[in-house]
């Protein structure tokens, strides 16, 4: 007999070659990992319920409660009909981790509560693995269709918690992608599966042996996004795939009972709920320990801090943060703390968002506000959000604070949770607060932490707030798809070999090369300048600095004319391609206040179509340059006002920054800007603001004429790399002040902020990404013509080999996407490119032009359209599509090569003693070039020629193949309709609109068209069509099911051939 964790190990091991066998190895885990050891077989929704209402029966058996008297079905529909009430996983998520449910006792045994309402306990998120919990499988739950005309579904996993079903898996065998099984999901919720007792499902997992994935339910009114499609992961961040290891942590308790109780967040700026991600997860549990095991007694207790990359969701994090102090009552006060007031503002709006409807989360509308906030003994007033402006502050309110206050806000345990602590920790502020809060806990977050290296005033971010807690770095967030990486490059304004020379002559003491040759000393410095010094500066193996060229160089050299005119001349000359035509914004980065407005007036002049404005900090002090400064900000305020219609002021410049801010990123009032494109901002001109805490996933683009270093680097660059879609594959950035100087310090900052994980920042170039377009070409080639396909014809018969060309082609779509981004139009084929370590030049050609590659996503989108119904227990066909793929316009196909082709068959076939060889030949060539048709028009085709060889069409000069293929095509059509019309007696006109409806897939019943066309049915006629089809006598009310499935498959399909009766 072998060890039950032998038997384990070997199941870990196996390829399963069916989904039951995948499931029965889940369940055996899944057991050893909490769960109950019954399982629930095949229950039904009322199973379920009757199920729940044992548990909460057992809960409840308290007098005051049910006491020995079970519930009744009456009283669990009163229960259900509150759940159909709140309706989306969002309030859902309060009801479940309410801990409580309301119901007026039907139960007439019940004499004490007959009539009178009880409240149920139904779930504690702190009894984990404890007290009354109950962990429960469902094996293949039962659906009932939310329509007669549907099919009842059955799903493979549920996971109840204390009876209800927060947890729904699917899972698919090995070779399936996991794409299948979260398609299959999508495919349930579009159908009304998950509503009633399941619309209580928090969490979907996806998943194949080899890889899962976890999303949080978005319910009836939301929408699927494969953005937030999460893997799990280890503490380091490396994912973890294998099922078994899943099952083993996420899914296991009490993970699995802490992810619906602390780890879900329902976020209500948007209603939509979110799920947390592993290194979210991490980072809170972290900062939750550390305050659990703090010692009050000591002084300026340094909590740790939290390094997660930018666009990670570190406000998130730090609510949760927050939160789980704060019901822990672990800490007396939380304090969240920003750096300025705008993003106070914010984070207040996002942590009420995400706040529960029993938790407060206050604000500060003043220092004085403050104080008695913190002073105050009320649970309401546990979490607070304020500006580290304001707390520093607190010392000064009113001549400062009395002993008596201090004292009270002191004999509280209070913590600190401080955000961009890269920014707001290294000034008097923070030392102020310290010192007046002397025994509170601080922890910080940030995406670039101060190191040794960028060290500020002798402090790194580990000196102020302690240990790194977490570390999830930019590298990271690339590598799982969370952020997008970056495109790089270096714009020289000035040629190397000009400033090389005059940096020589300076550095020689010389005004002409003449007079540096005339002197040995100065010729041996000239040319060890024009030569041998290095572009940029570096340390050598002792640590010393060596200068490089552009260390000689001046600033002033940057800030002429000159310079801008080339900055500028580069951002026209690439604006089109990389904003889109304008879909996207950019964003140009300047090195003083000065700059910004010279840019300003030199892009309305060289640009004006372009809607620019500039922001900078408005305040006109007493220096140098005043009325330059007042006049440009007065110019660009009158700008802004008459373009967008707007009356901002210099007193309401705030106001001027927010409007910027929200045109940017689209969100109110310009939810739907991408409409309008007069409403939008093509480039806003920064100095230092928005470099830092904006975000935007219209922004793509970002132009530096400004020298920076470390943290910087990362915080402007991230401004572009949230994601998008498709049509944003990566962030841009060129830099043109100090060019060379400016690469090595992005690659010192790359190497800082990487985390030292061997992941690319920078994506490939276009000569990388035509060079790897034509190596997936080629791969795709290969295929098809091992699978026997000639010029893509027709997709290759095999599901294997049609899952590897699903797979190829979206690899070919990622660089192609890239690509364009990049410059890439199909006109041209052939690129050059100059080597960036000599002075080299290259070509990079594309093998395959746009005819062929649109012939591919011809095949693609056969392979969409037969992917399979995905209905539960059928075997899924192993393909991994991208819906957004299939609707590439195939419509700009070539012709005049197949057209031509046709005419020369023509000219043969009728050429008096032509031969049998040379028809065959040119007929041949024709059919090459039916890789251009569907496999529909294919057939059509072959029908036309077959009717032109045997003398049956009277062939008209104007008409070309294609032309011909139409109307074969659309006679066949006019035949189907016929027939279909014939043998169900339903209204042709009817069908005819129903198929040429664009939206009928979406909206078939819009205005009630198609209960229309089944009114127009005979319903004898069909009755006796469908019996001699299938040979059995069929109820009408099965008839009508019968016509509703048939119509719909006819007009969705264009129509097909009718079976004889």
């Amino acid at each position: 007999m072998l060890r039950k964790d032998v038997c384990i190990r070997l199941l870990i091991n196996m390829t399963f070659t069916t989904e039951a066998a995948f499931e029965e190895a889940l369940i055996k885990t899944l057991k050893q990992k909490g769960w109950e050891d019954t399982v629930l077989k095949n229950p039904t929704e009322a199973d379920l319920l009757r199920n729940w209402a044992d548990i909460l029966f057992e809960n409840n058996r308290s007098r005051d409660r049910l006491d020995s008297f079970p519930l009744t079905d009456g009283e669990m529909q009163q229960i259900l009909e509150q759940i159909n009430e709140l309706r989306t996983p969002l309030k859902l998520n309060g009801f479940i981790n309410g801990k409580s449910v309301s119901i007026v006792r039907d139960n007439e045994d019940d004499t004490l509560h007959f009539g009178k309402e009880v409240s149920l306990k139904i779930y504690d998120r702190m009894e984990i693995a404890a007290g009354q919990s109950r962990y429960q499988i469902v094996q293949q739950p039962q659906f009932k269709a939310s329509s007669t005309i549907l099919n009842d579904r059955r799903g493979d996993l549920m996971l109840l918690i204390n009876g209800m079903p927060v947890f729904h898996i699917e899972l698919k065998k090995s070779g399936v992608p996991v794409s299948q099984a979260y398609h299959q999901i999508e495919k349930y919720s579009d159908e009304g599966i998950f509503s009633r007792l399941f619309s209580l499902v928090q969490v979907f997992v996806a998943m194949n042996p080899e890889e899962s994935v976890y999303f949080a339910n978005p319910g009836v009114d939301g929408k699927f996004n494969k953005d937030f499609y999460f893997n799990w992961a280890d503490f380091n961040n490396e994912p973890i795939n294998q099922w078994d290891k899943v099952a083993s942590s996420l899914l296991s308790i009490p993970m699995a009972h802490q992810l619906i109780g602390f780890y879900t967040v329902a976020d209500g700026s948007d209603g939509v709920l979110k799920v947390m991600r592993s290194y979210q997860y991490y980072a809170v549990n972290a900062i939750s320990d550390r305050v659990a095991k703090a010692d009050w007694e000591q002084s300026n207790i340094r909590g740790g801090f939290i390094w997660h990359t930018t666009g990670s969701g570190k406000t998130m994090t730090s609510f949760k943060s927050a939160q789980l102090i704060a019901n822990s009552k672990d800490a007396d006060k939380v304090v969240f703390l920003m750096d300025r007031i705008e993003l106070g503002t914010q984070s207040l709006r996002e942590y009420r968002n995400f706040a529960d409807d029993n938790e407060s989360v206050q604000a500060t509308e003043n220092t004085s506000t403050l104080i008695t906030k913190l002073k105050s003994g009320d649970h309401a007033n546990t979490l607070i959000v304020t500006s580290i402006q304001k707390m520093s502050n607190i010392h000064d309110e009113d001549g400062g604070l009395n002993a008596h206050d201090l004292e009270i806000m002191n004999g509280k345990r209070v913590v600190f949770i401080i955000d961009e602590a890269h920014r707001s920790t290294f000034g008097d502020m923070l030392t102020t607060i310290k010192q007046t809060f002397p025994r509170a806990m601080f922890f910080g977050f940030t995406g670039t932490p101060i190191h040794d290296e960028n060290q500020k005033k002798s402090s790194t971010t580990s000196t102020i707030f302690g240990d790194e807690l977490h570390r999830y770095s930019i590298a990271d967030g690339i590598r799982d798809e969370n952020v997008l990486g970056f495109d790089p490059y270096k714009i020289l304004t000035y040629k190397d070999k000009e400033l090389r020379k005059a940096v020589a002559l300076e550095q020689a003491k010389a005004s002409t090369e003449a007079e540096a040759f005339a002197d040995p000393k100065k010729k041996k410095i000239y040319f060890k300048f024009l030569n041998d010094i290095s572009m940029t500066g570096f340390k050598d193996d002792n640590d010393k600095y060596i200068k490089g060229i552009e260390d000689y160089i001046p600033n002033v050299q940057y800030d002429r004319e000159e310079h801008r005119e080339k900055v500028v001349e580069d951002i026209l000359d690439n604006w089109v391609t990389l904003s889109q035509a304008g879909k996207f914004h950019a964003m140009l980065a300047t090195s003083s206040i000065p700059e910004a407005i010279e840019y300003y007036r030199l892009i309305k002049q060289a640009m004006p179509e372009l809607k620019v404005t500039a922001l900078f900090d408005p305040n006109i002090d007493n220096g140098g340059g005043v009325k330059f400064k007042q006049d440009g900000l007065v110019e660009i305020l009158e700008d802004y006002n008459e373009r967008y219609e707007m009356d901002f002021t210099l007193a309401t410049h705030g106001k001027f920054k927010k409007d910027i801010s929200n045109r940017l990123s689209h969100k109110k009032p310009y939810q739907i800007i991408d409409r309008t494109l007069e409403a939008q901002l093509d480039l806003l001109i920064v100095v230092d603001q928005m470099l830092t805490g904006f975000d935007s996933k219209w922004v793509n683009t970002l132009y530096l004429d400004k020298l920076m270093r470390y943290e910087s680097i990362i915080q402007a660059f991230s401004r572009t790399n949230r994601l998008f879609g498709p049509d944003k594959p990566f962030g841009t950035i060129r830099y043109y002040r100090f060019p060379h100087s400016m690469e090595r310090n992005i690659n010192d900052a790359v190497k800082l902020y990487s985390g030292d994980k061997p992941v690319m920042l920078f994506v490939e170039q276009l000569d990388k990404n035509l060079i790897k377009m034509n190596q997936v070409f080629a791969d795709i080639a290969e295929l098809f013509e091992n699978a026997g396909v000639d010029d893509f014809a027709a997709l290759p018969a095999e599901k294997a080999d049609r899952g590897q060309f699903a797979k190829l082609f979206n690899q070919l779509n990622v660089y192609l996407e890239a690509a364009k981004v990049q410059g890439f139009i199909w006109e041209k084929l052939t690129y050059e490119f100059k080597d960036q370590e000599t002075p080299k030049k290259y070509s990079v050609a594309l093998d395959f032009d746009e005819n062929t590659y649109l012939v591919l996503a011809l095949r693609y989108k056969e392979l969409f359209g037969g992917a399979g119904s995905g209905e539960g227990g059928n075997e899924s066909i192993p393909y991994d599509i991208n819906g957004y793929l299939t609707e590439i316009d195939t419509g700009r196909i070539d012709n005049d090569y197949m057209n031509n082709n046709f005419a020369k068959y023509l000219r043969v076939l009728n050429l008096e003693g032509a031969k049998e060889e040379e028809i065959e030949q040119t007929l041949n060539e024709l059919h090459k070039s039916f890789a251009t048709l569907t496999q529909e028009e294919q057939k059509y085709a072959n029908i036309f020629l077959n009717d032109v060889q045997r003398g049956q069409v009277k062939l008209d000069a104007s008409k070309t193949f294609r032309d011909y293929i139409s109307e074969y095509q659309n006679t066949a059509k006019d035949e189907q309709v016929n027939k279909l019309c014939e043998v169900l007696g339903c209204d042709r006109d009817q069908v005819v609109s129903l198929m040429q409806a664009a939206n009928f897939a979406e909206k078939p019943n819009v205005g009630g068209r198609f209960d229309a066309l089944k009114d127009s049915i005979d319903k004898a006629k069909a009755k006796t069509y469908f019996e001699s089809v299938e040979g059995v006598t069929i109820p009408i009310f099965k008839v009508n099911i019968r016509i509703d499935a048939f119509l719909r498959k006819f007009i969705l399909s264009d129509g097909f051939d009718i079976d004889e009766g």
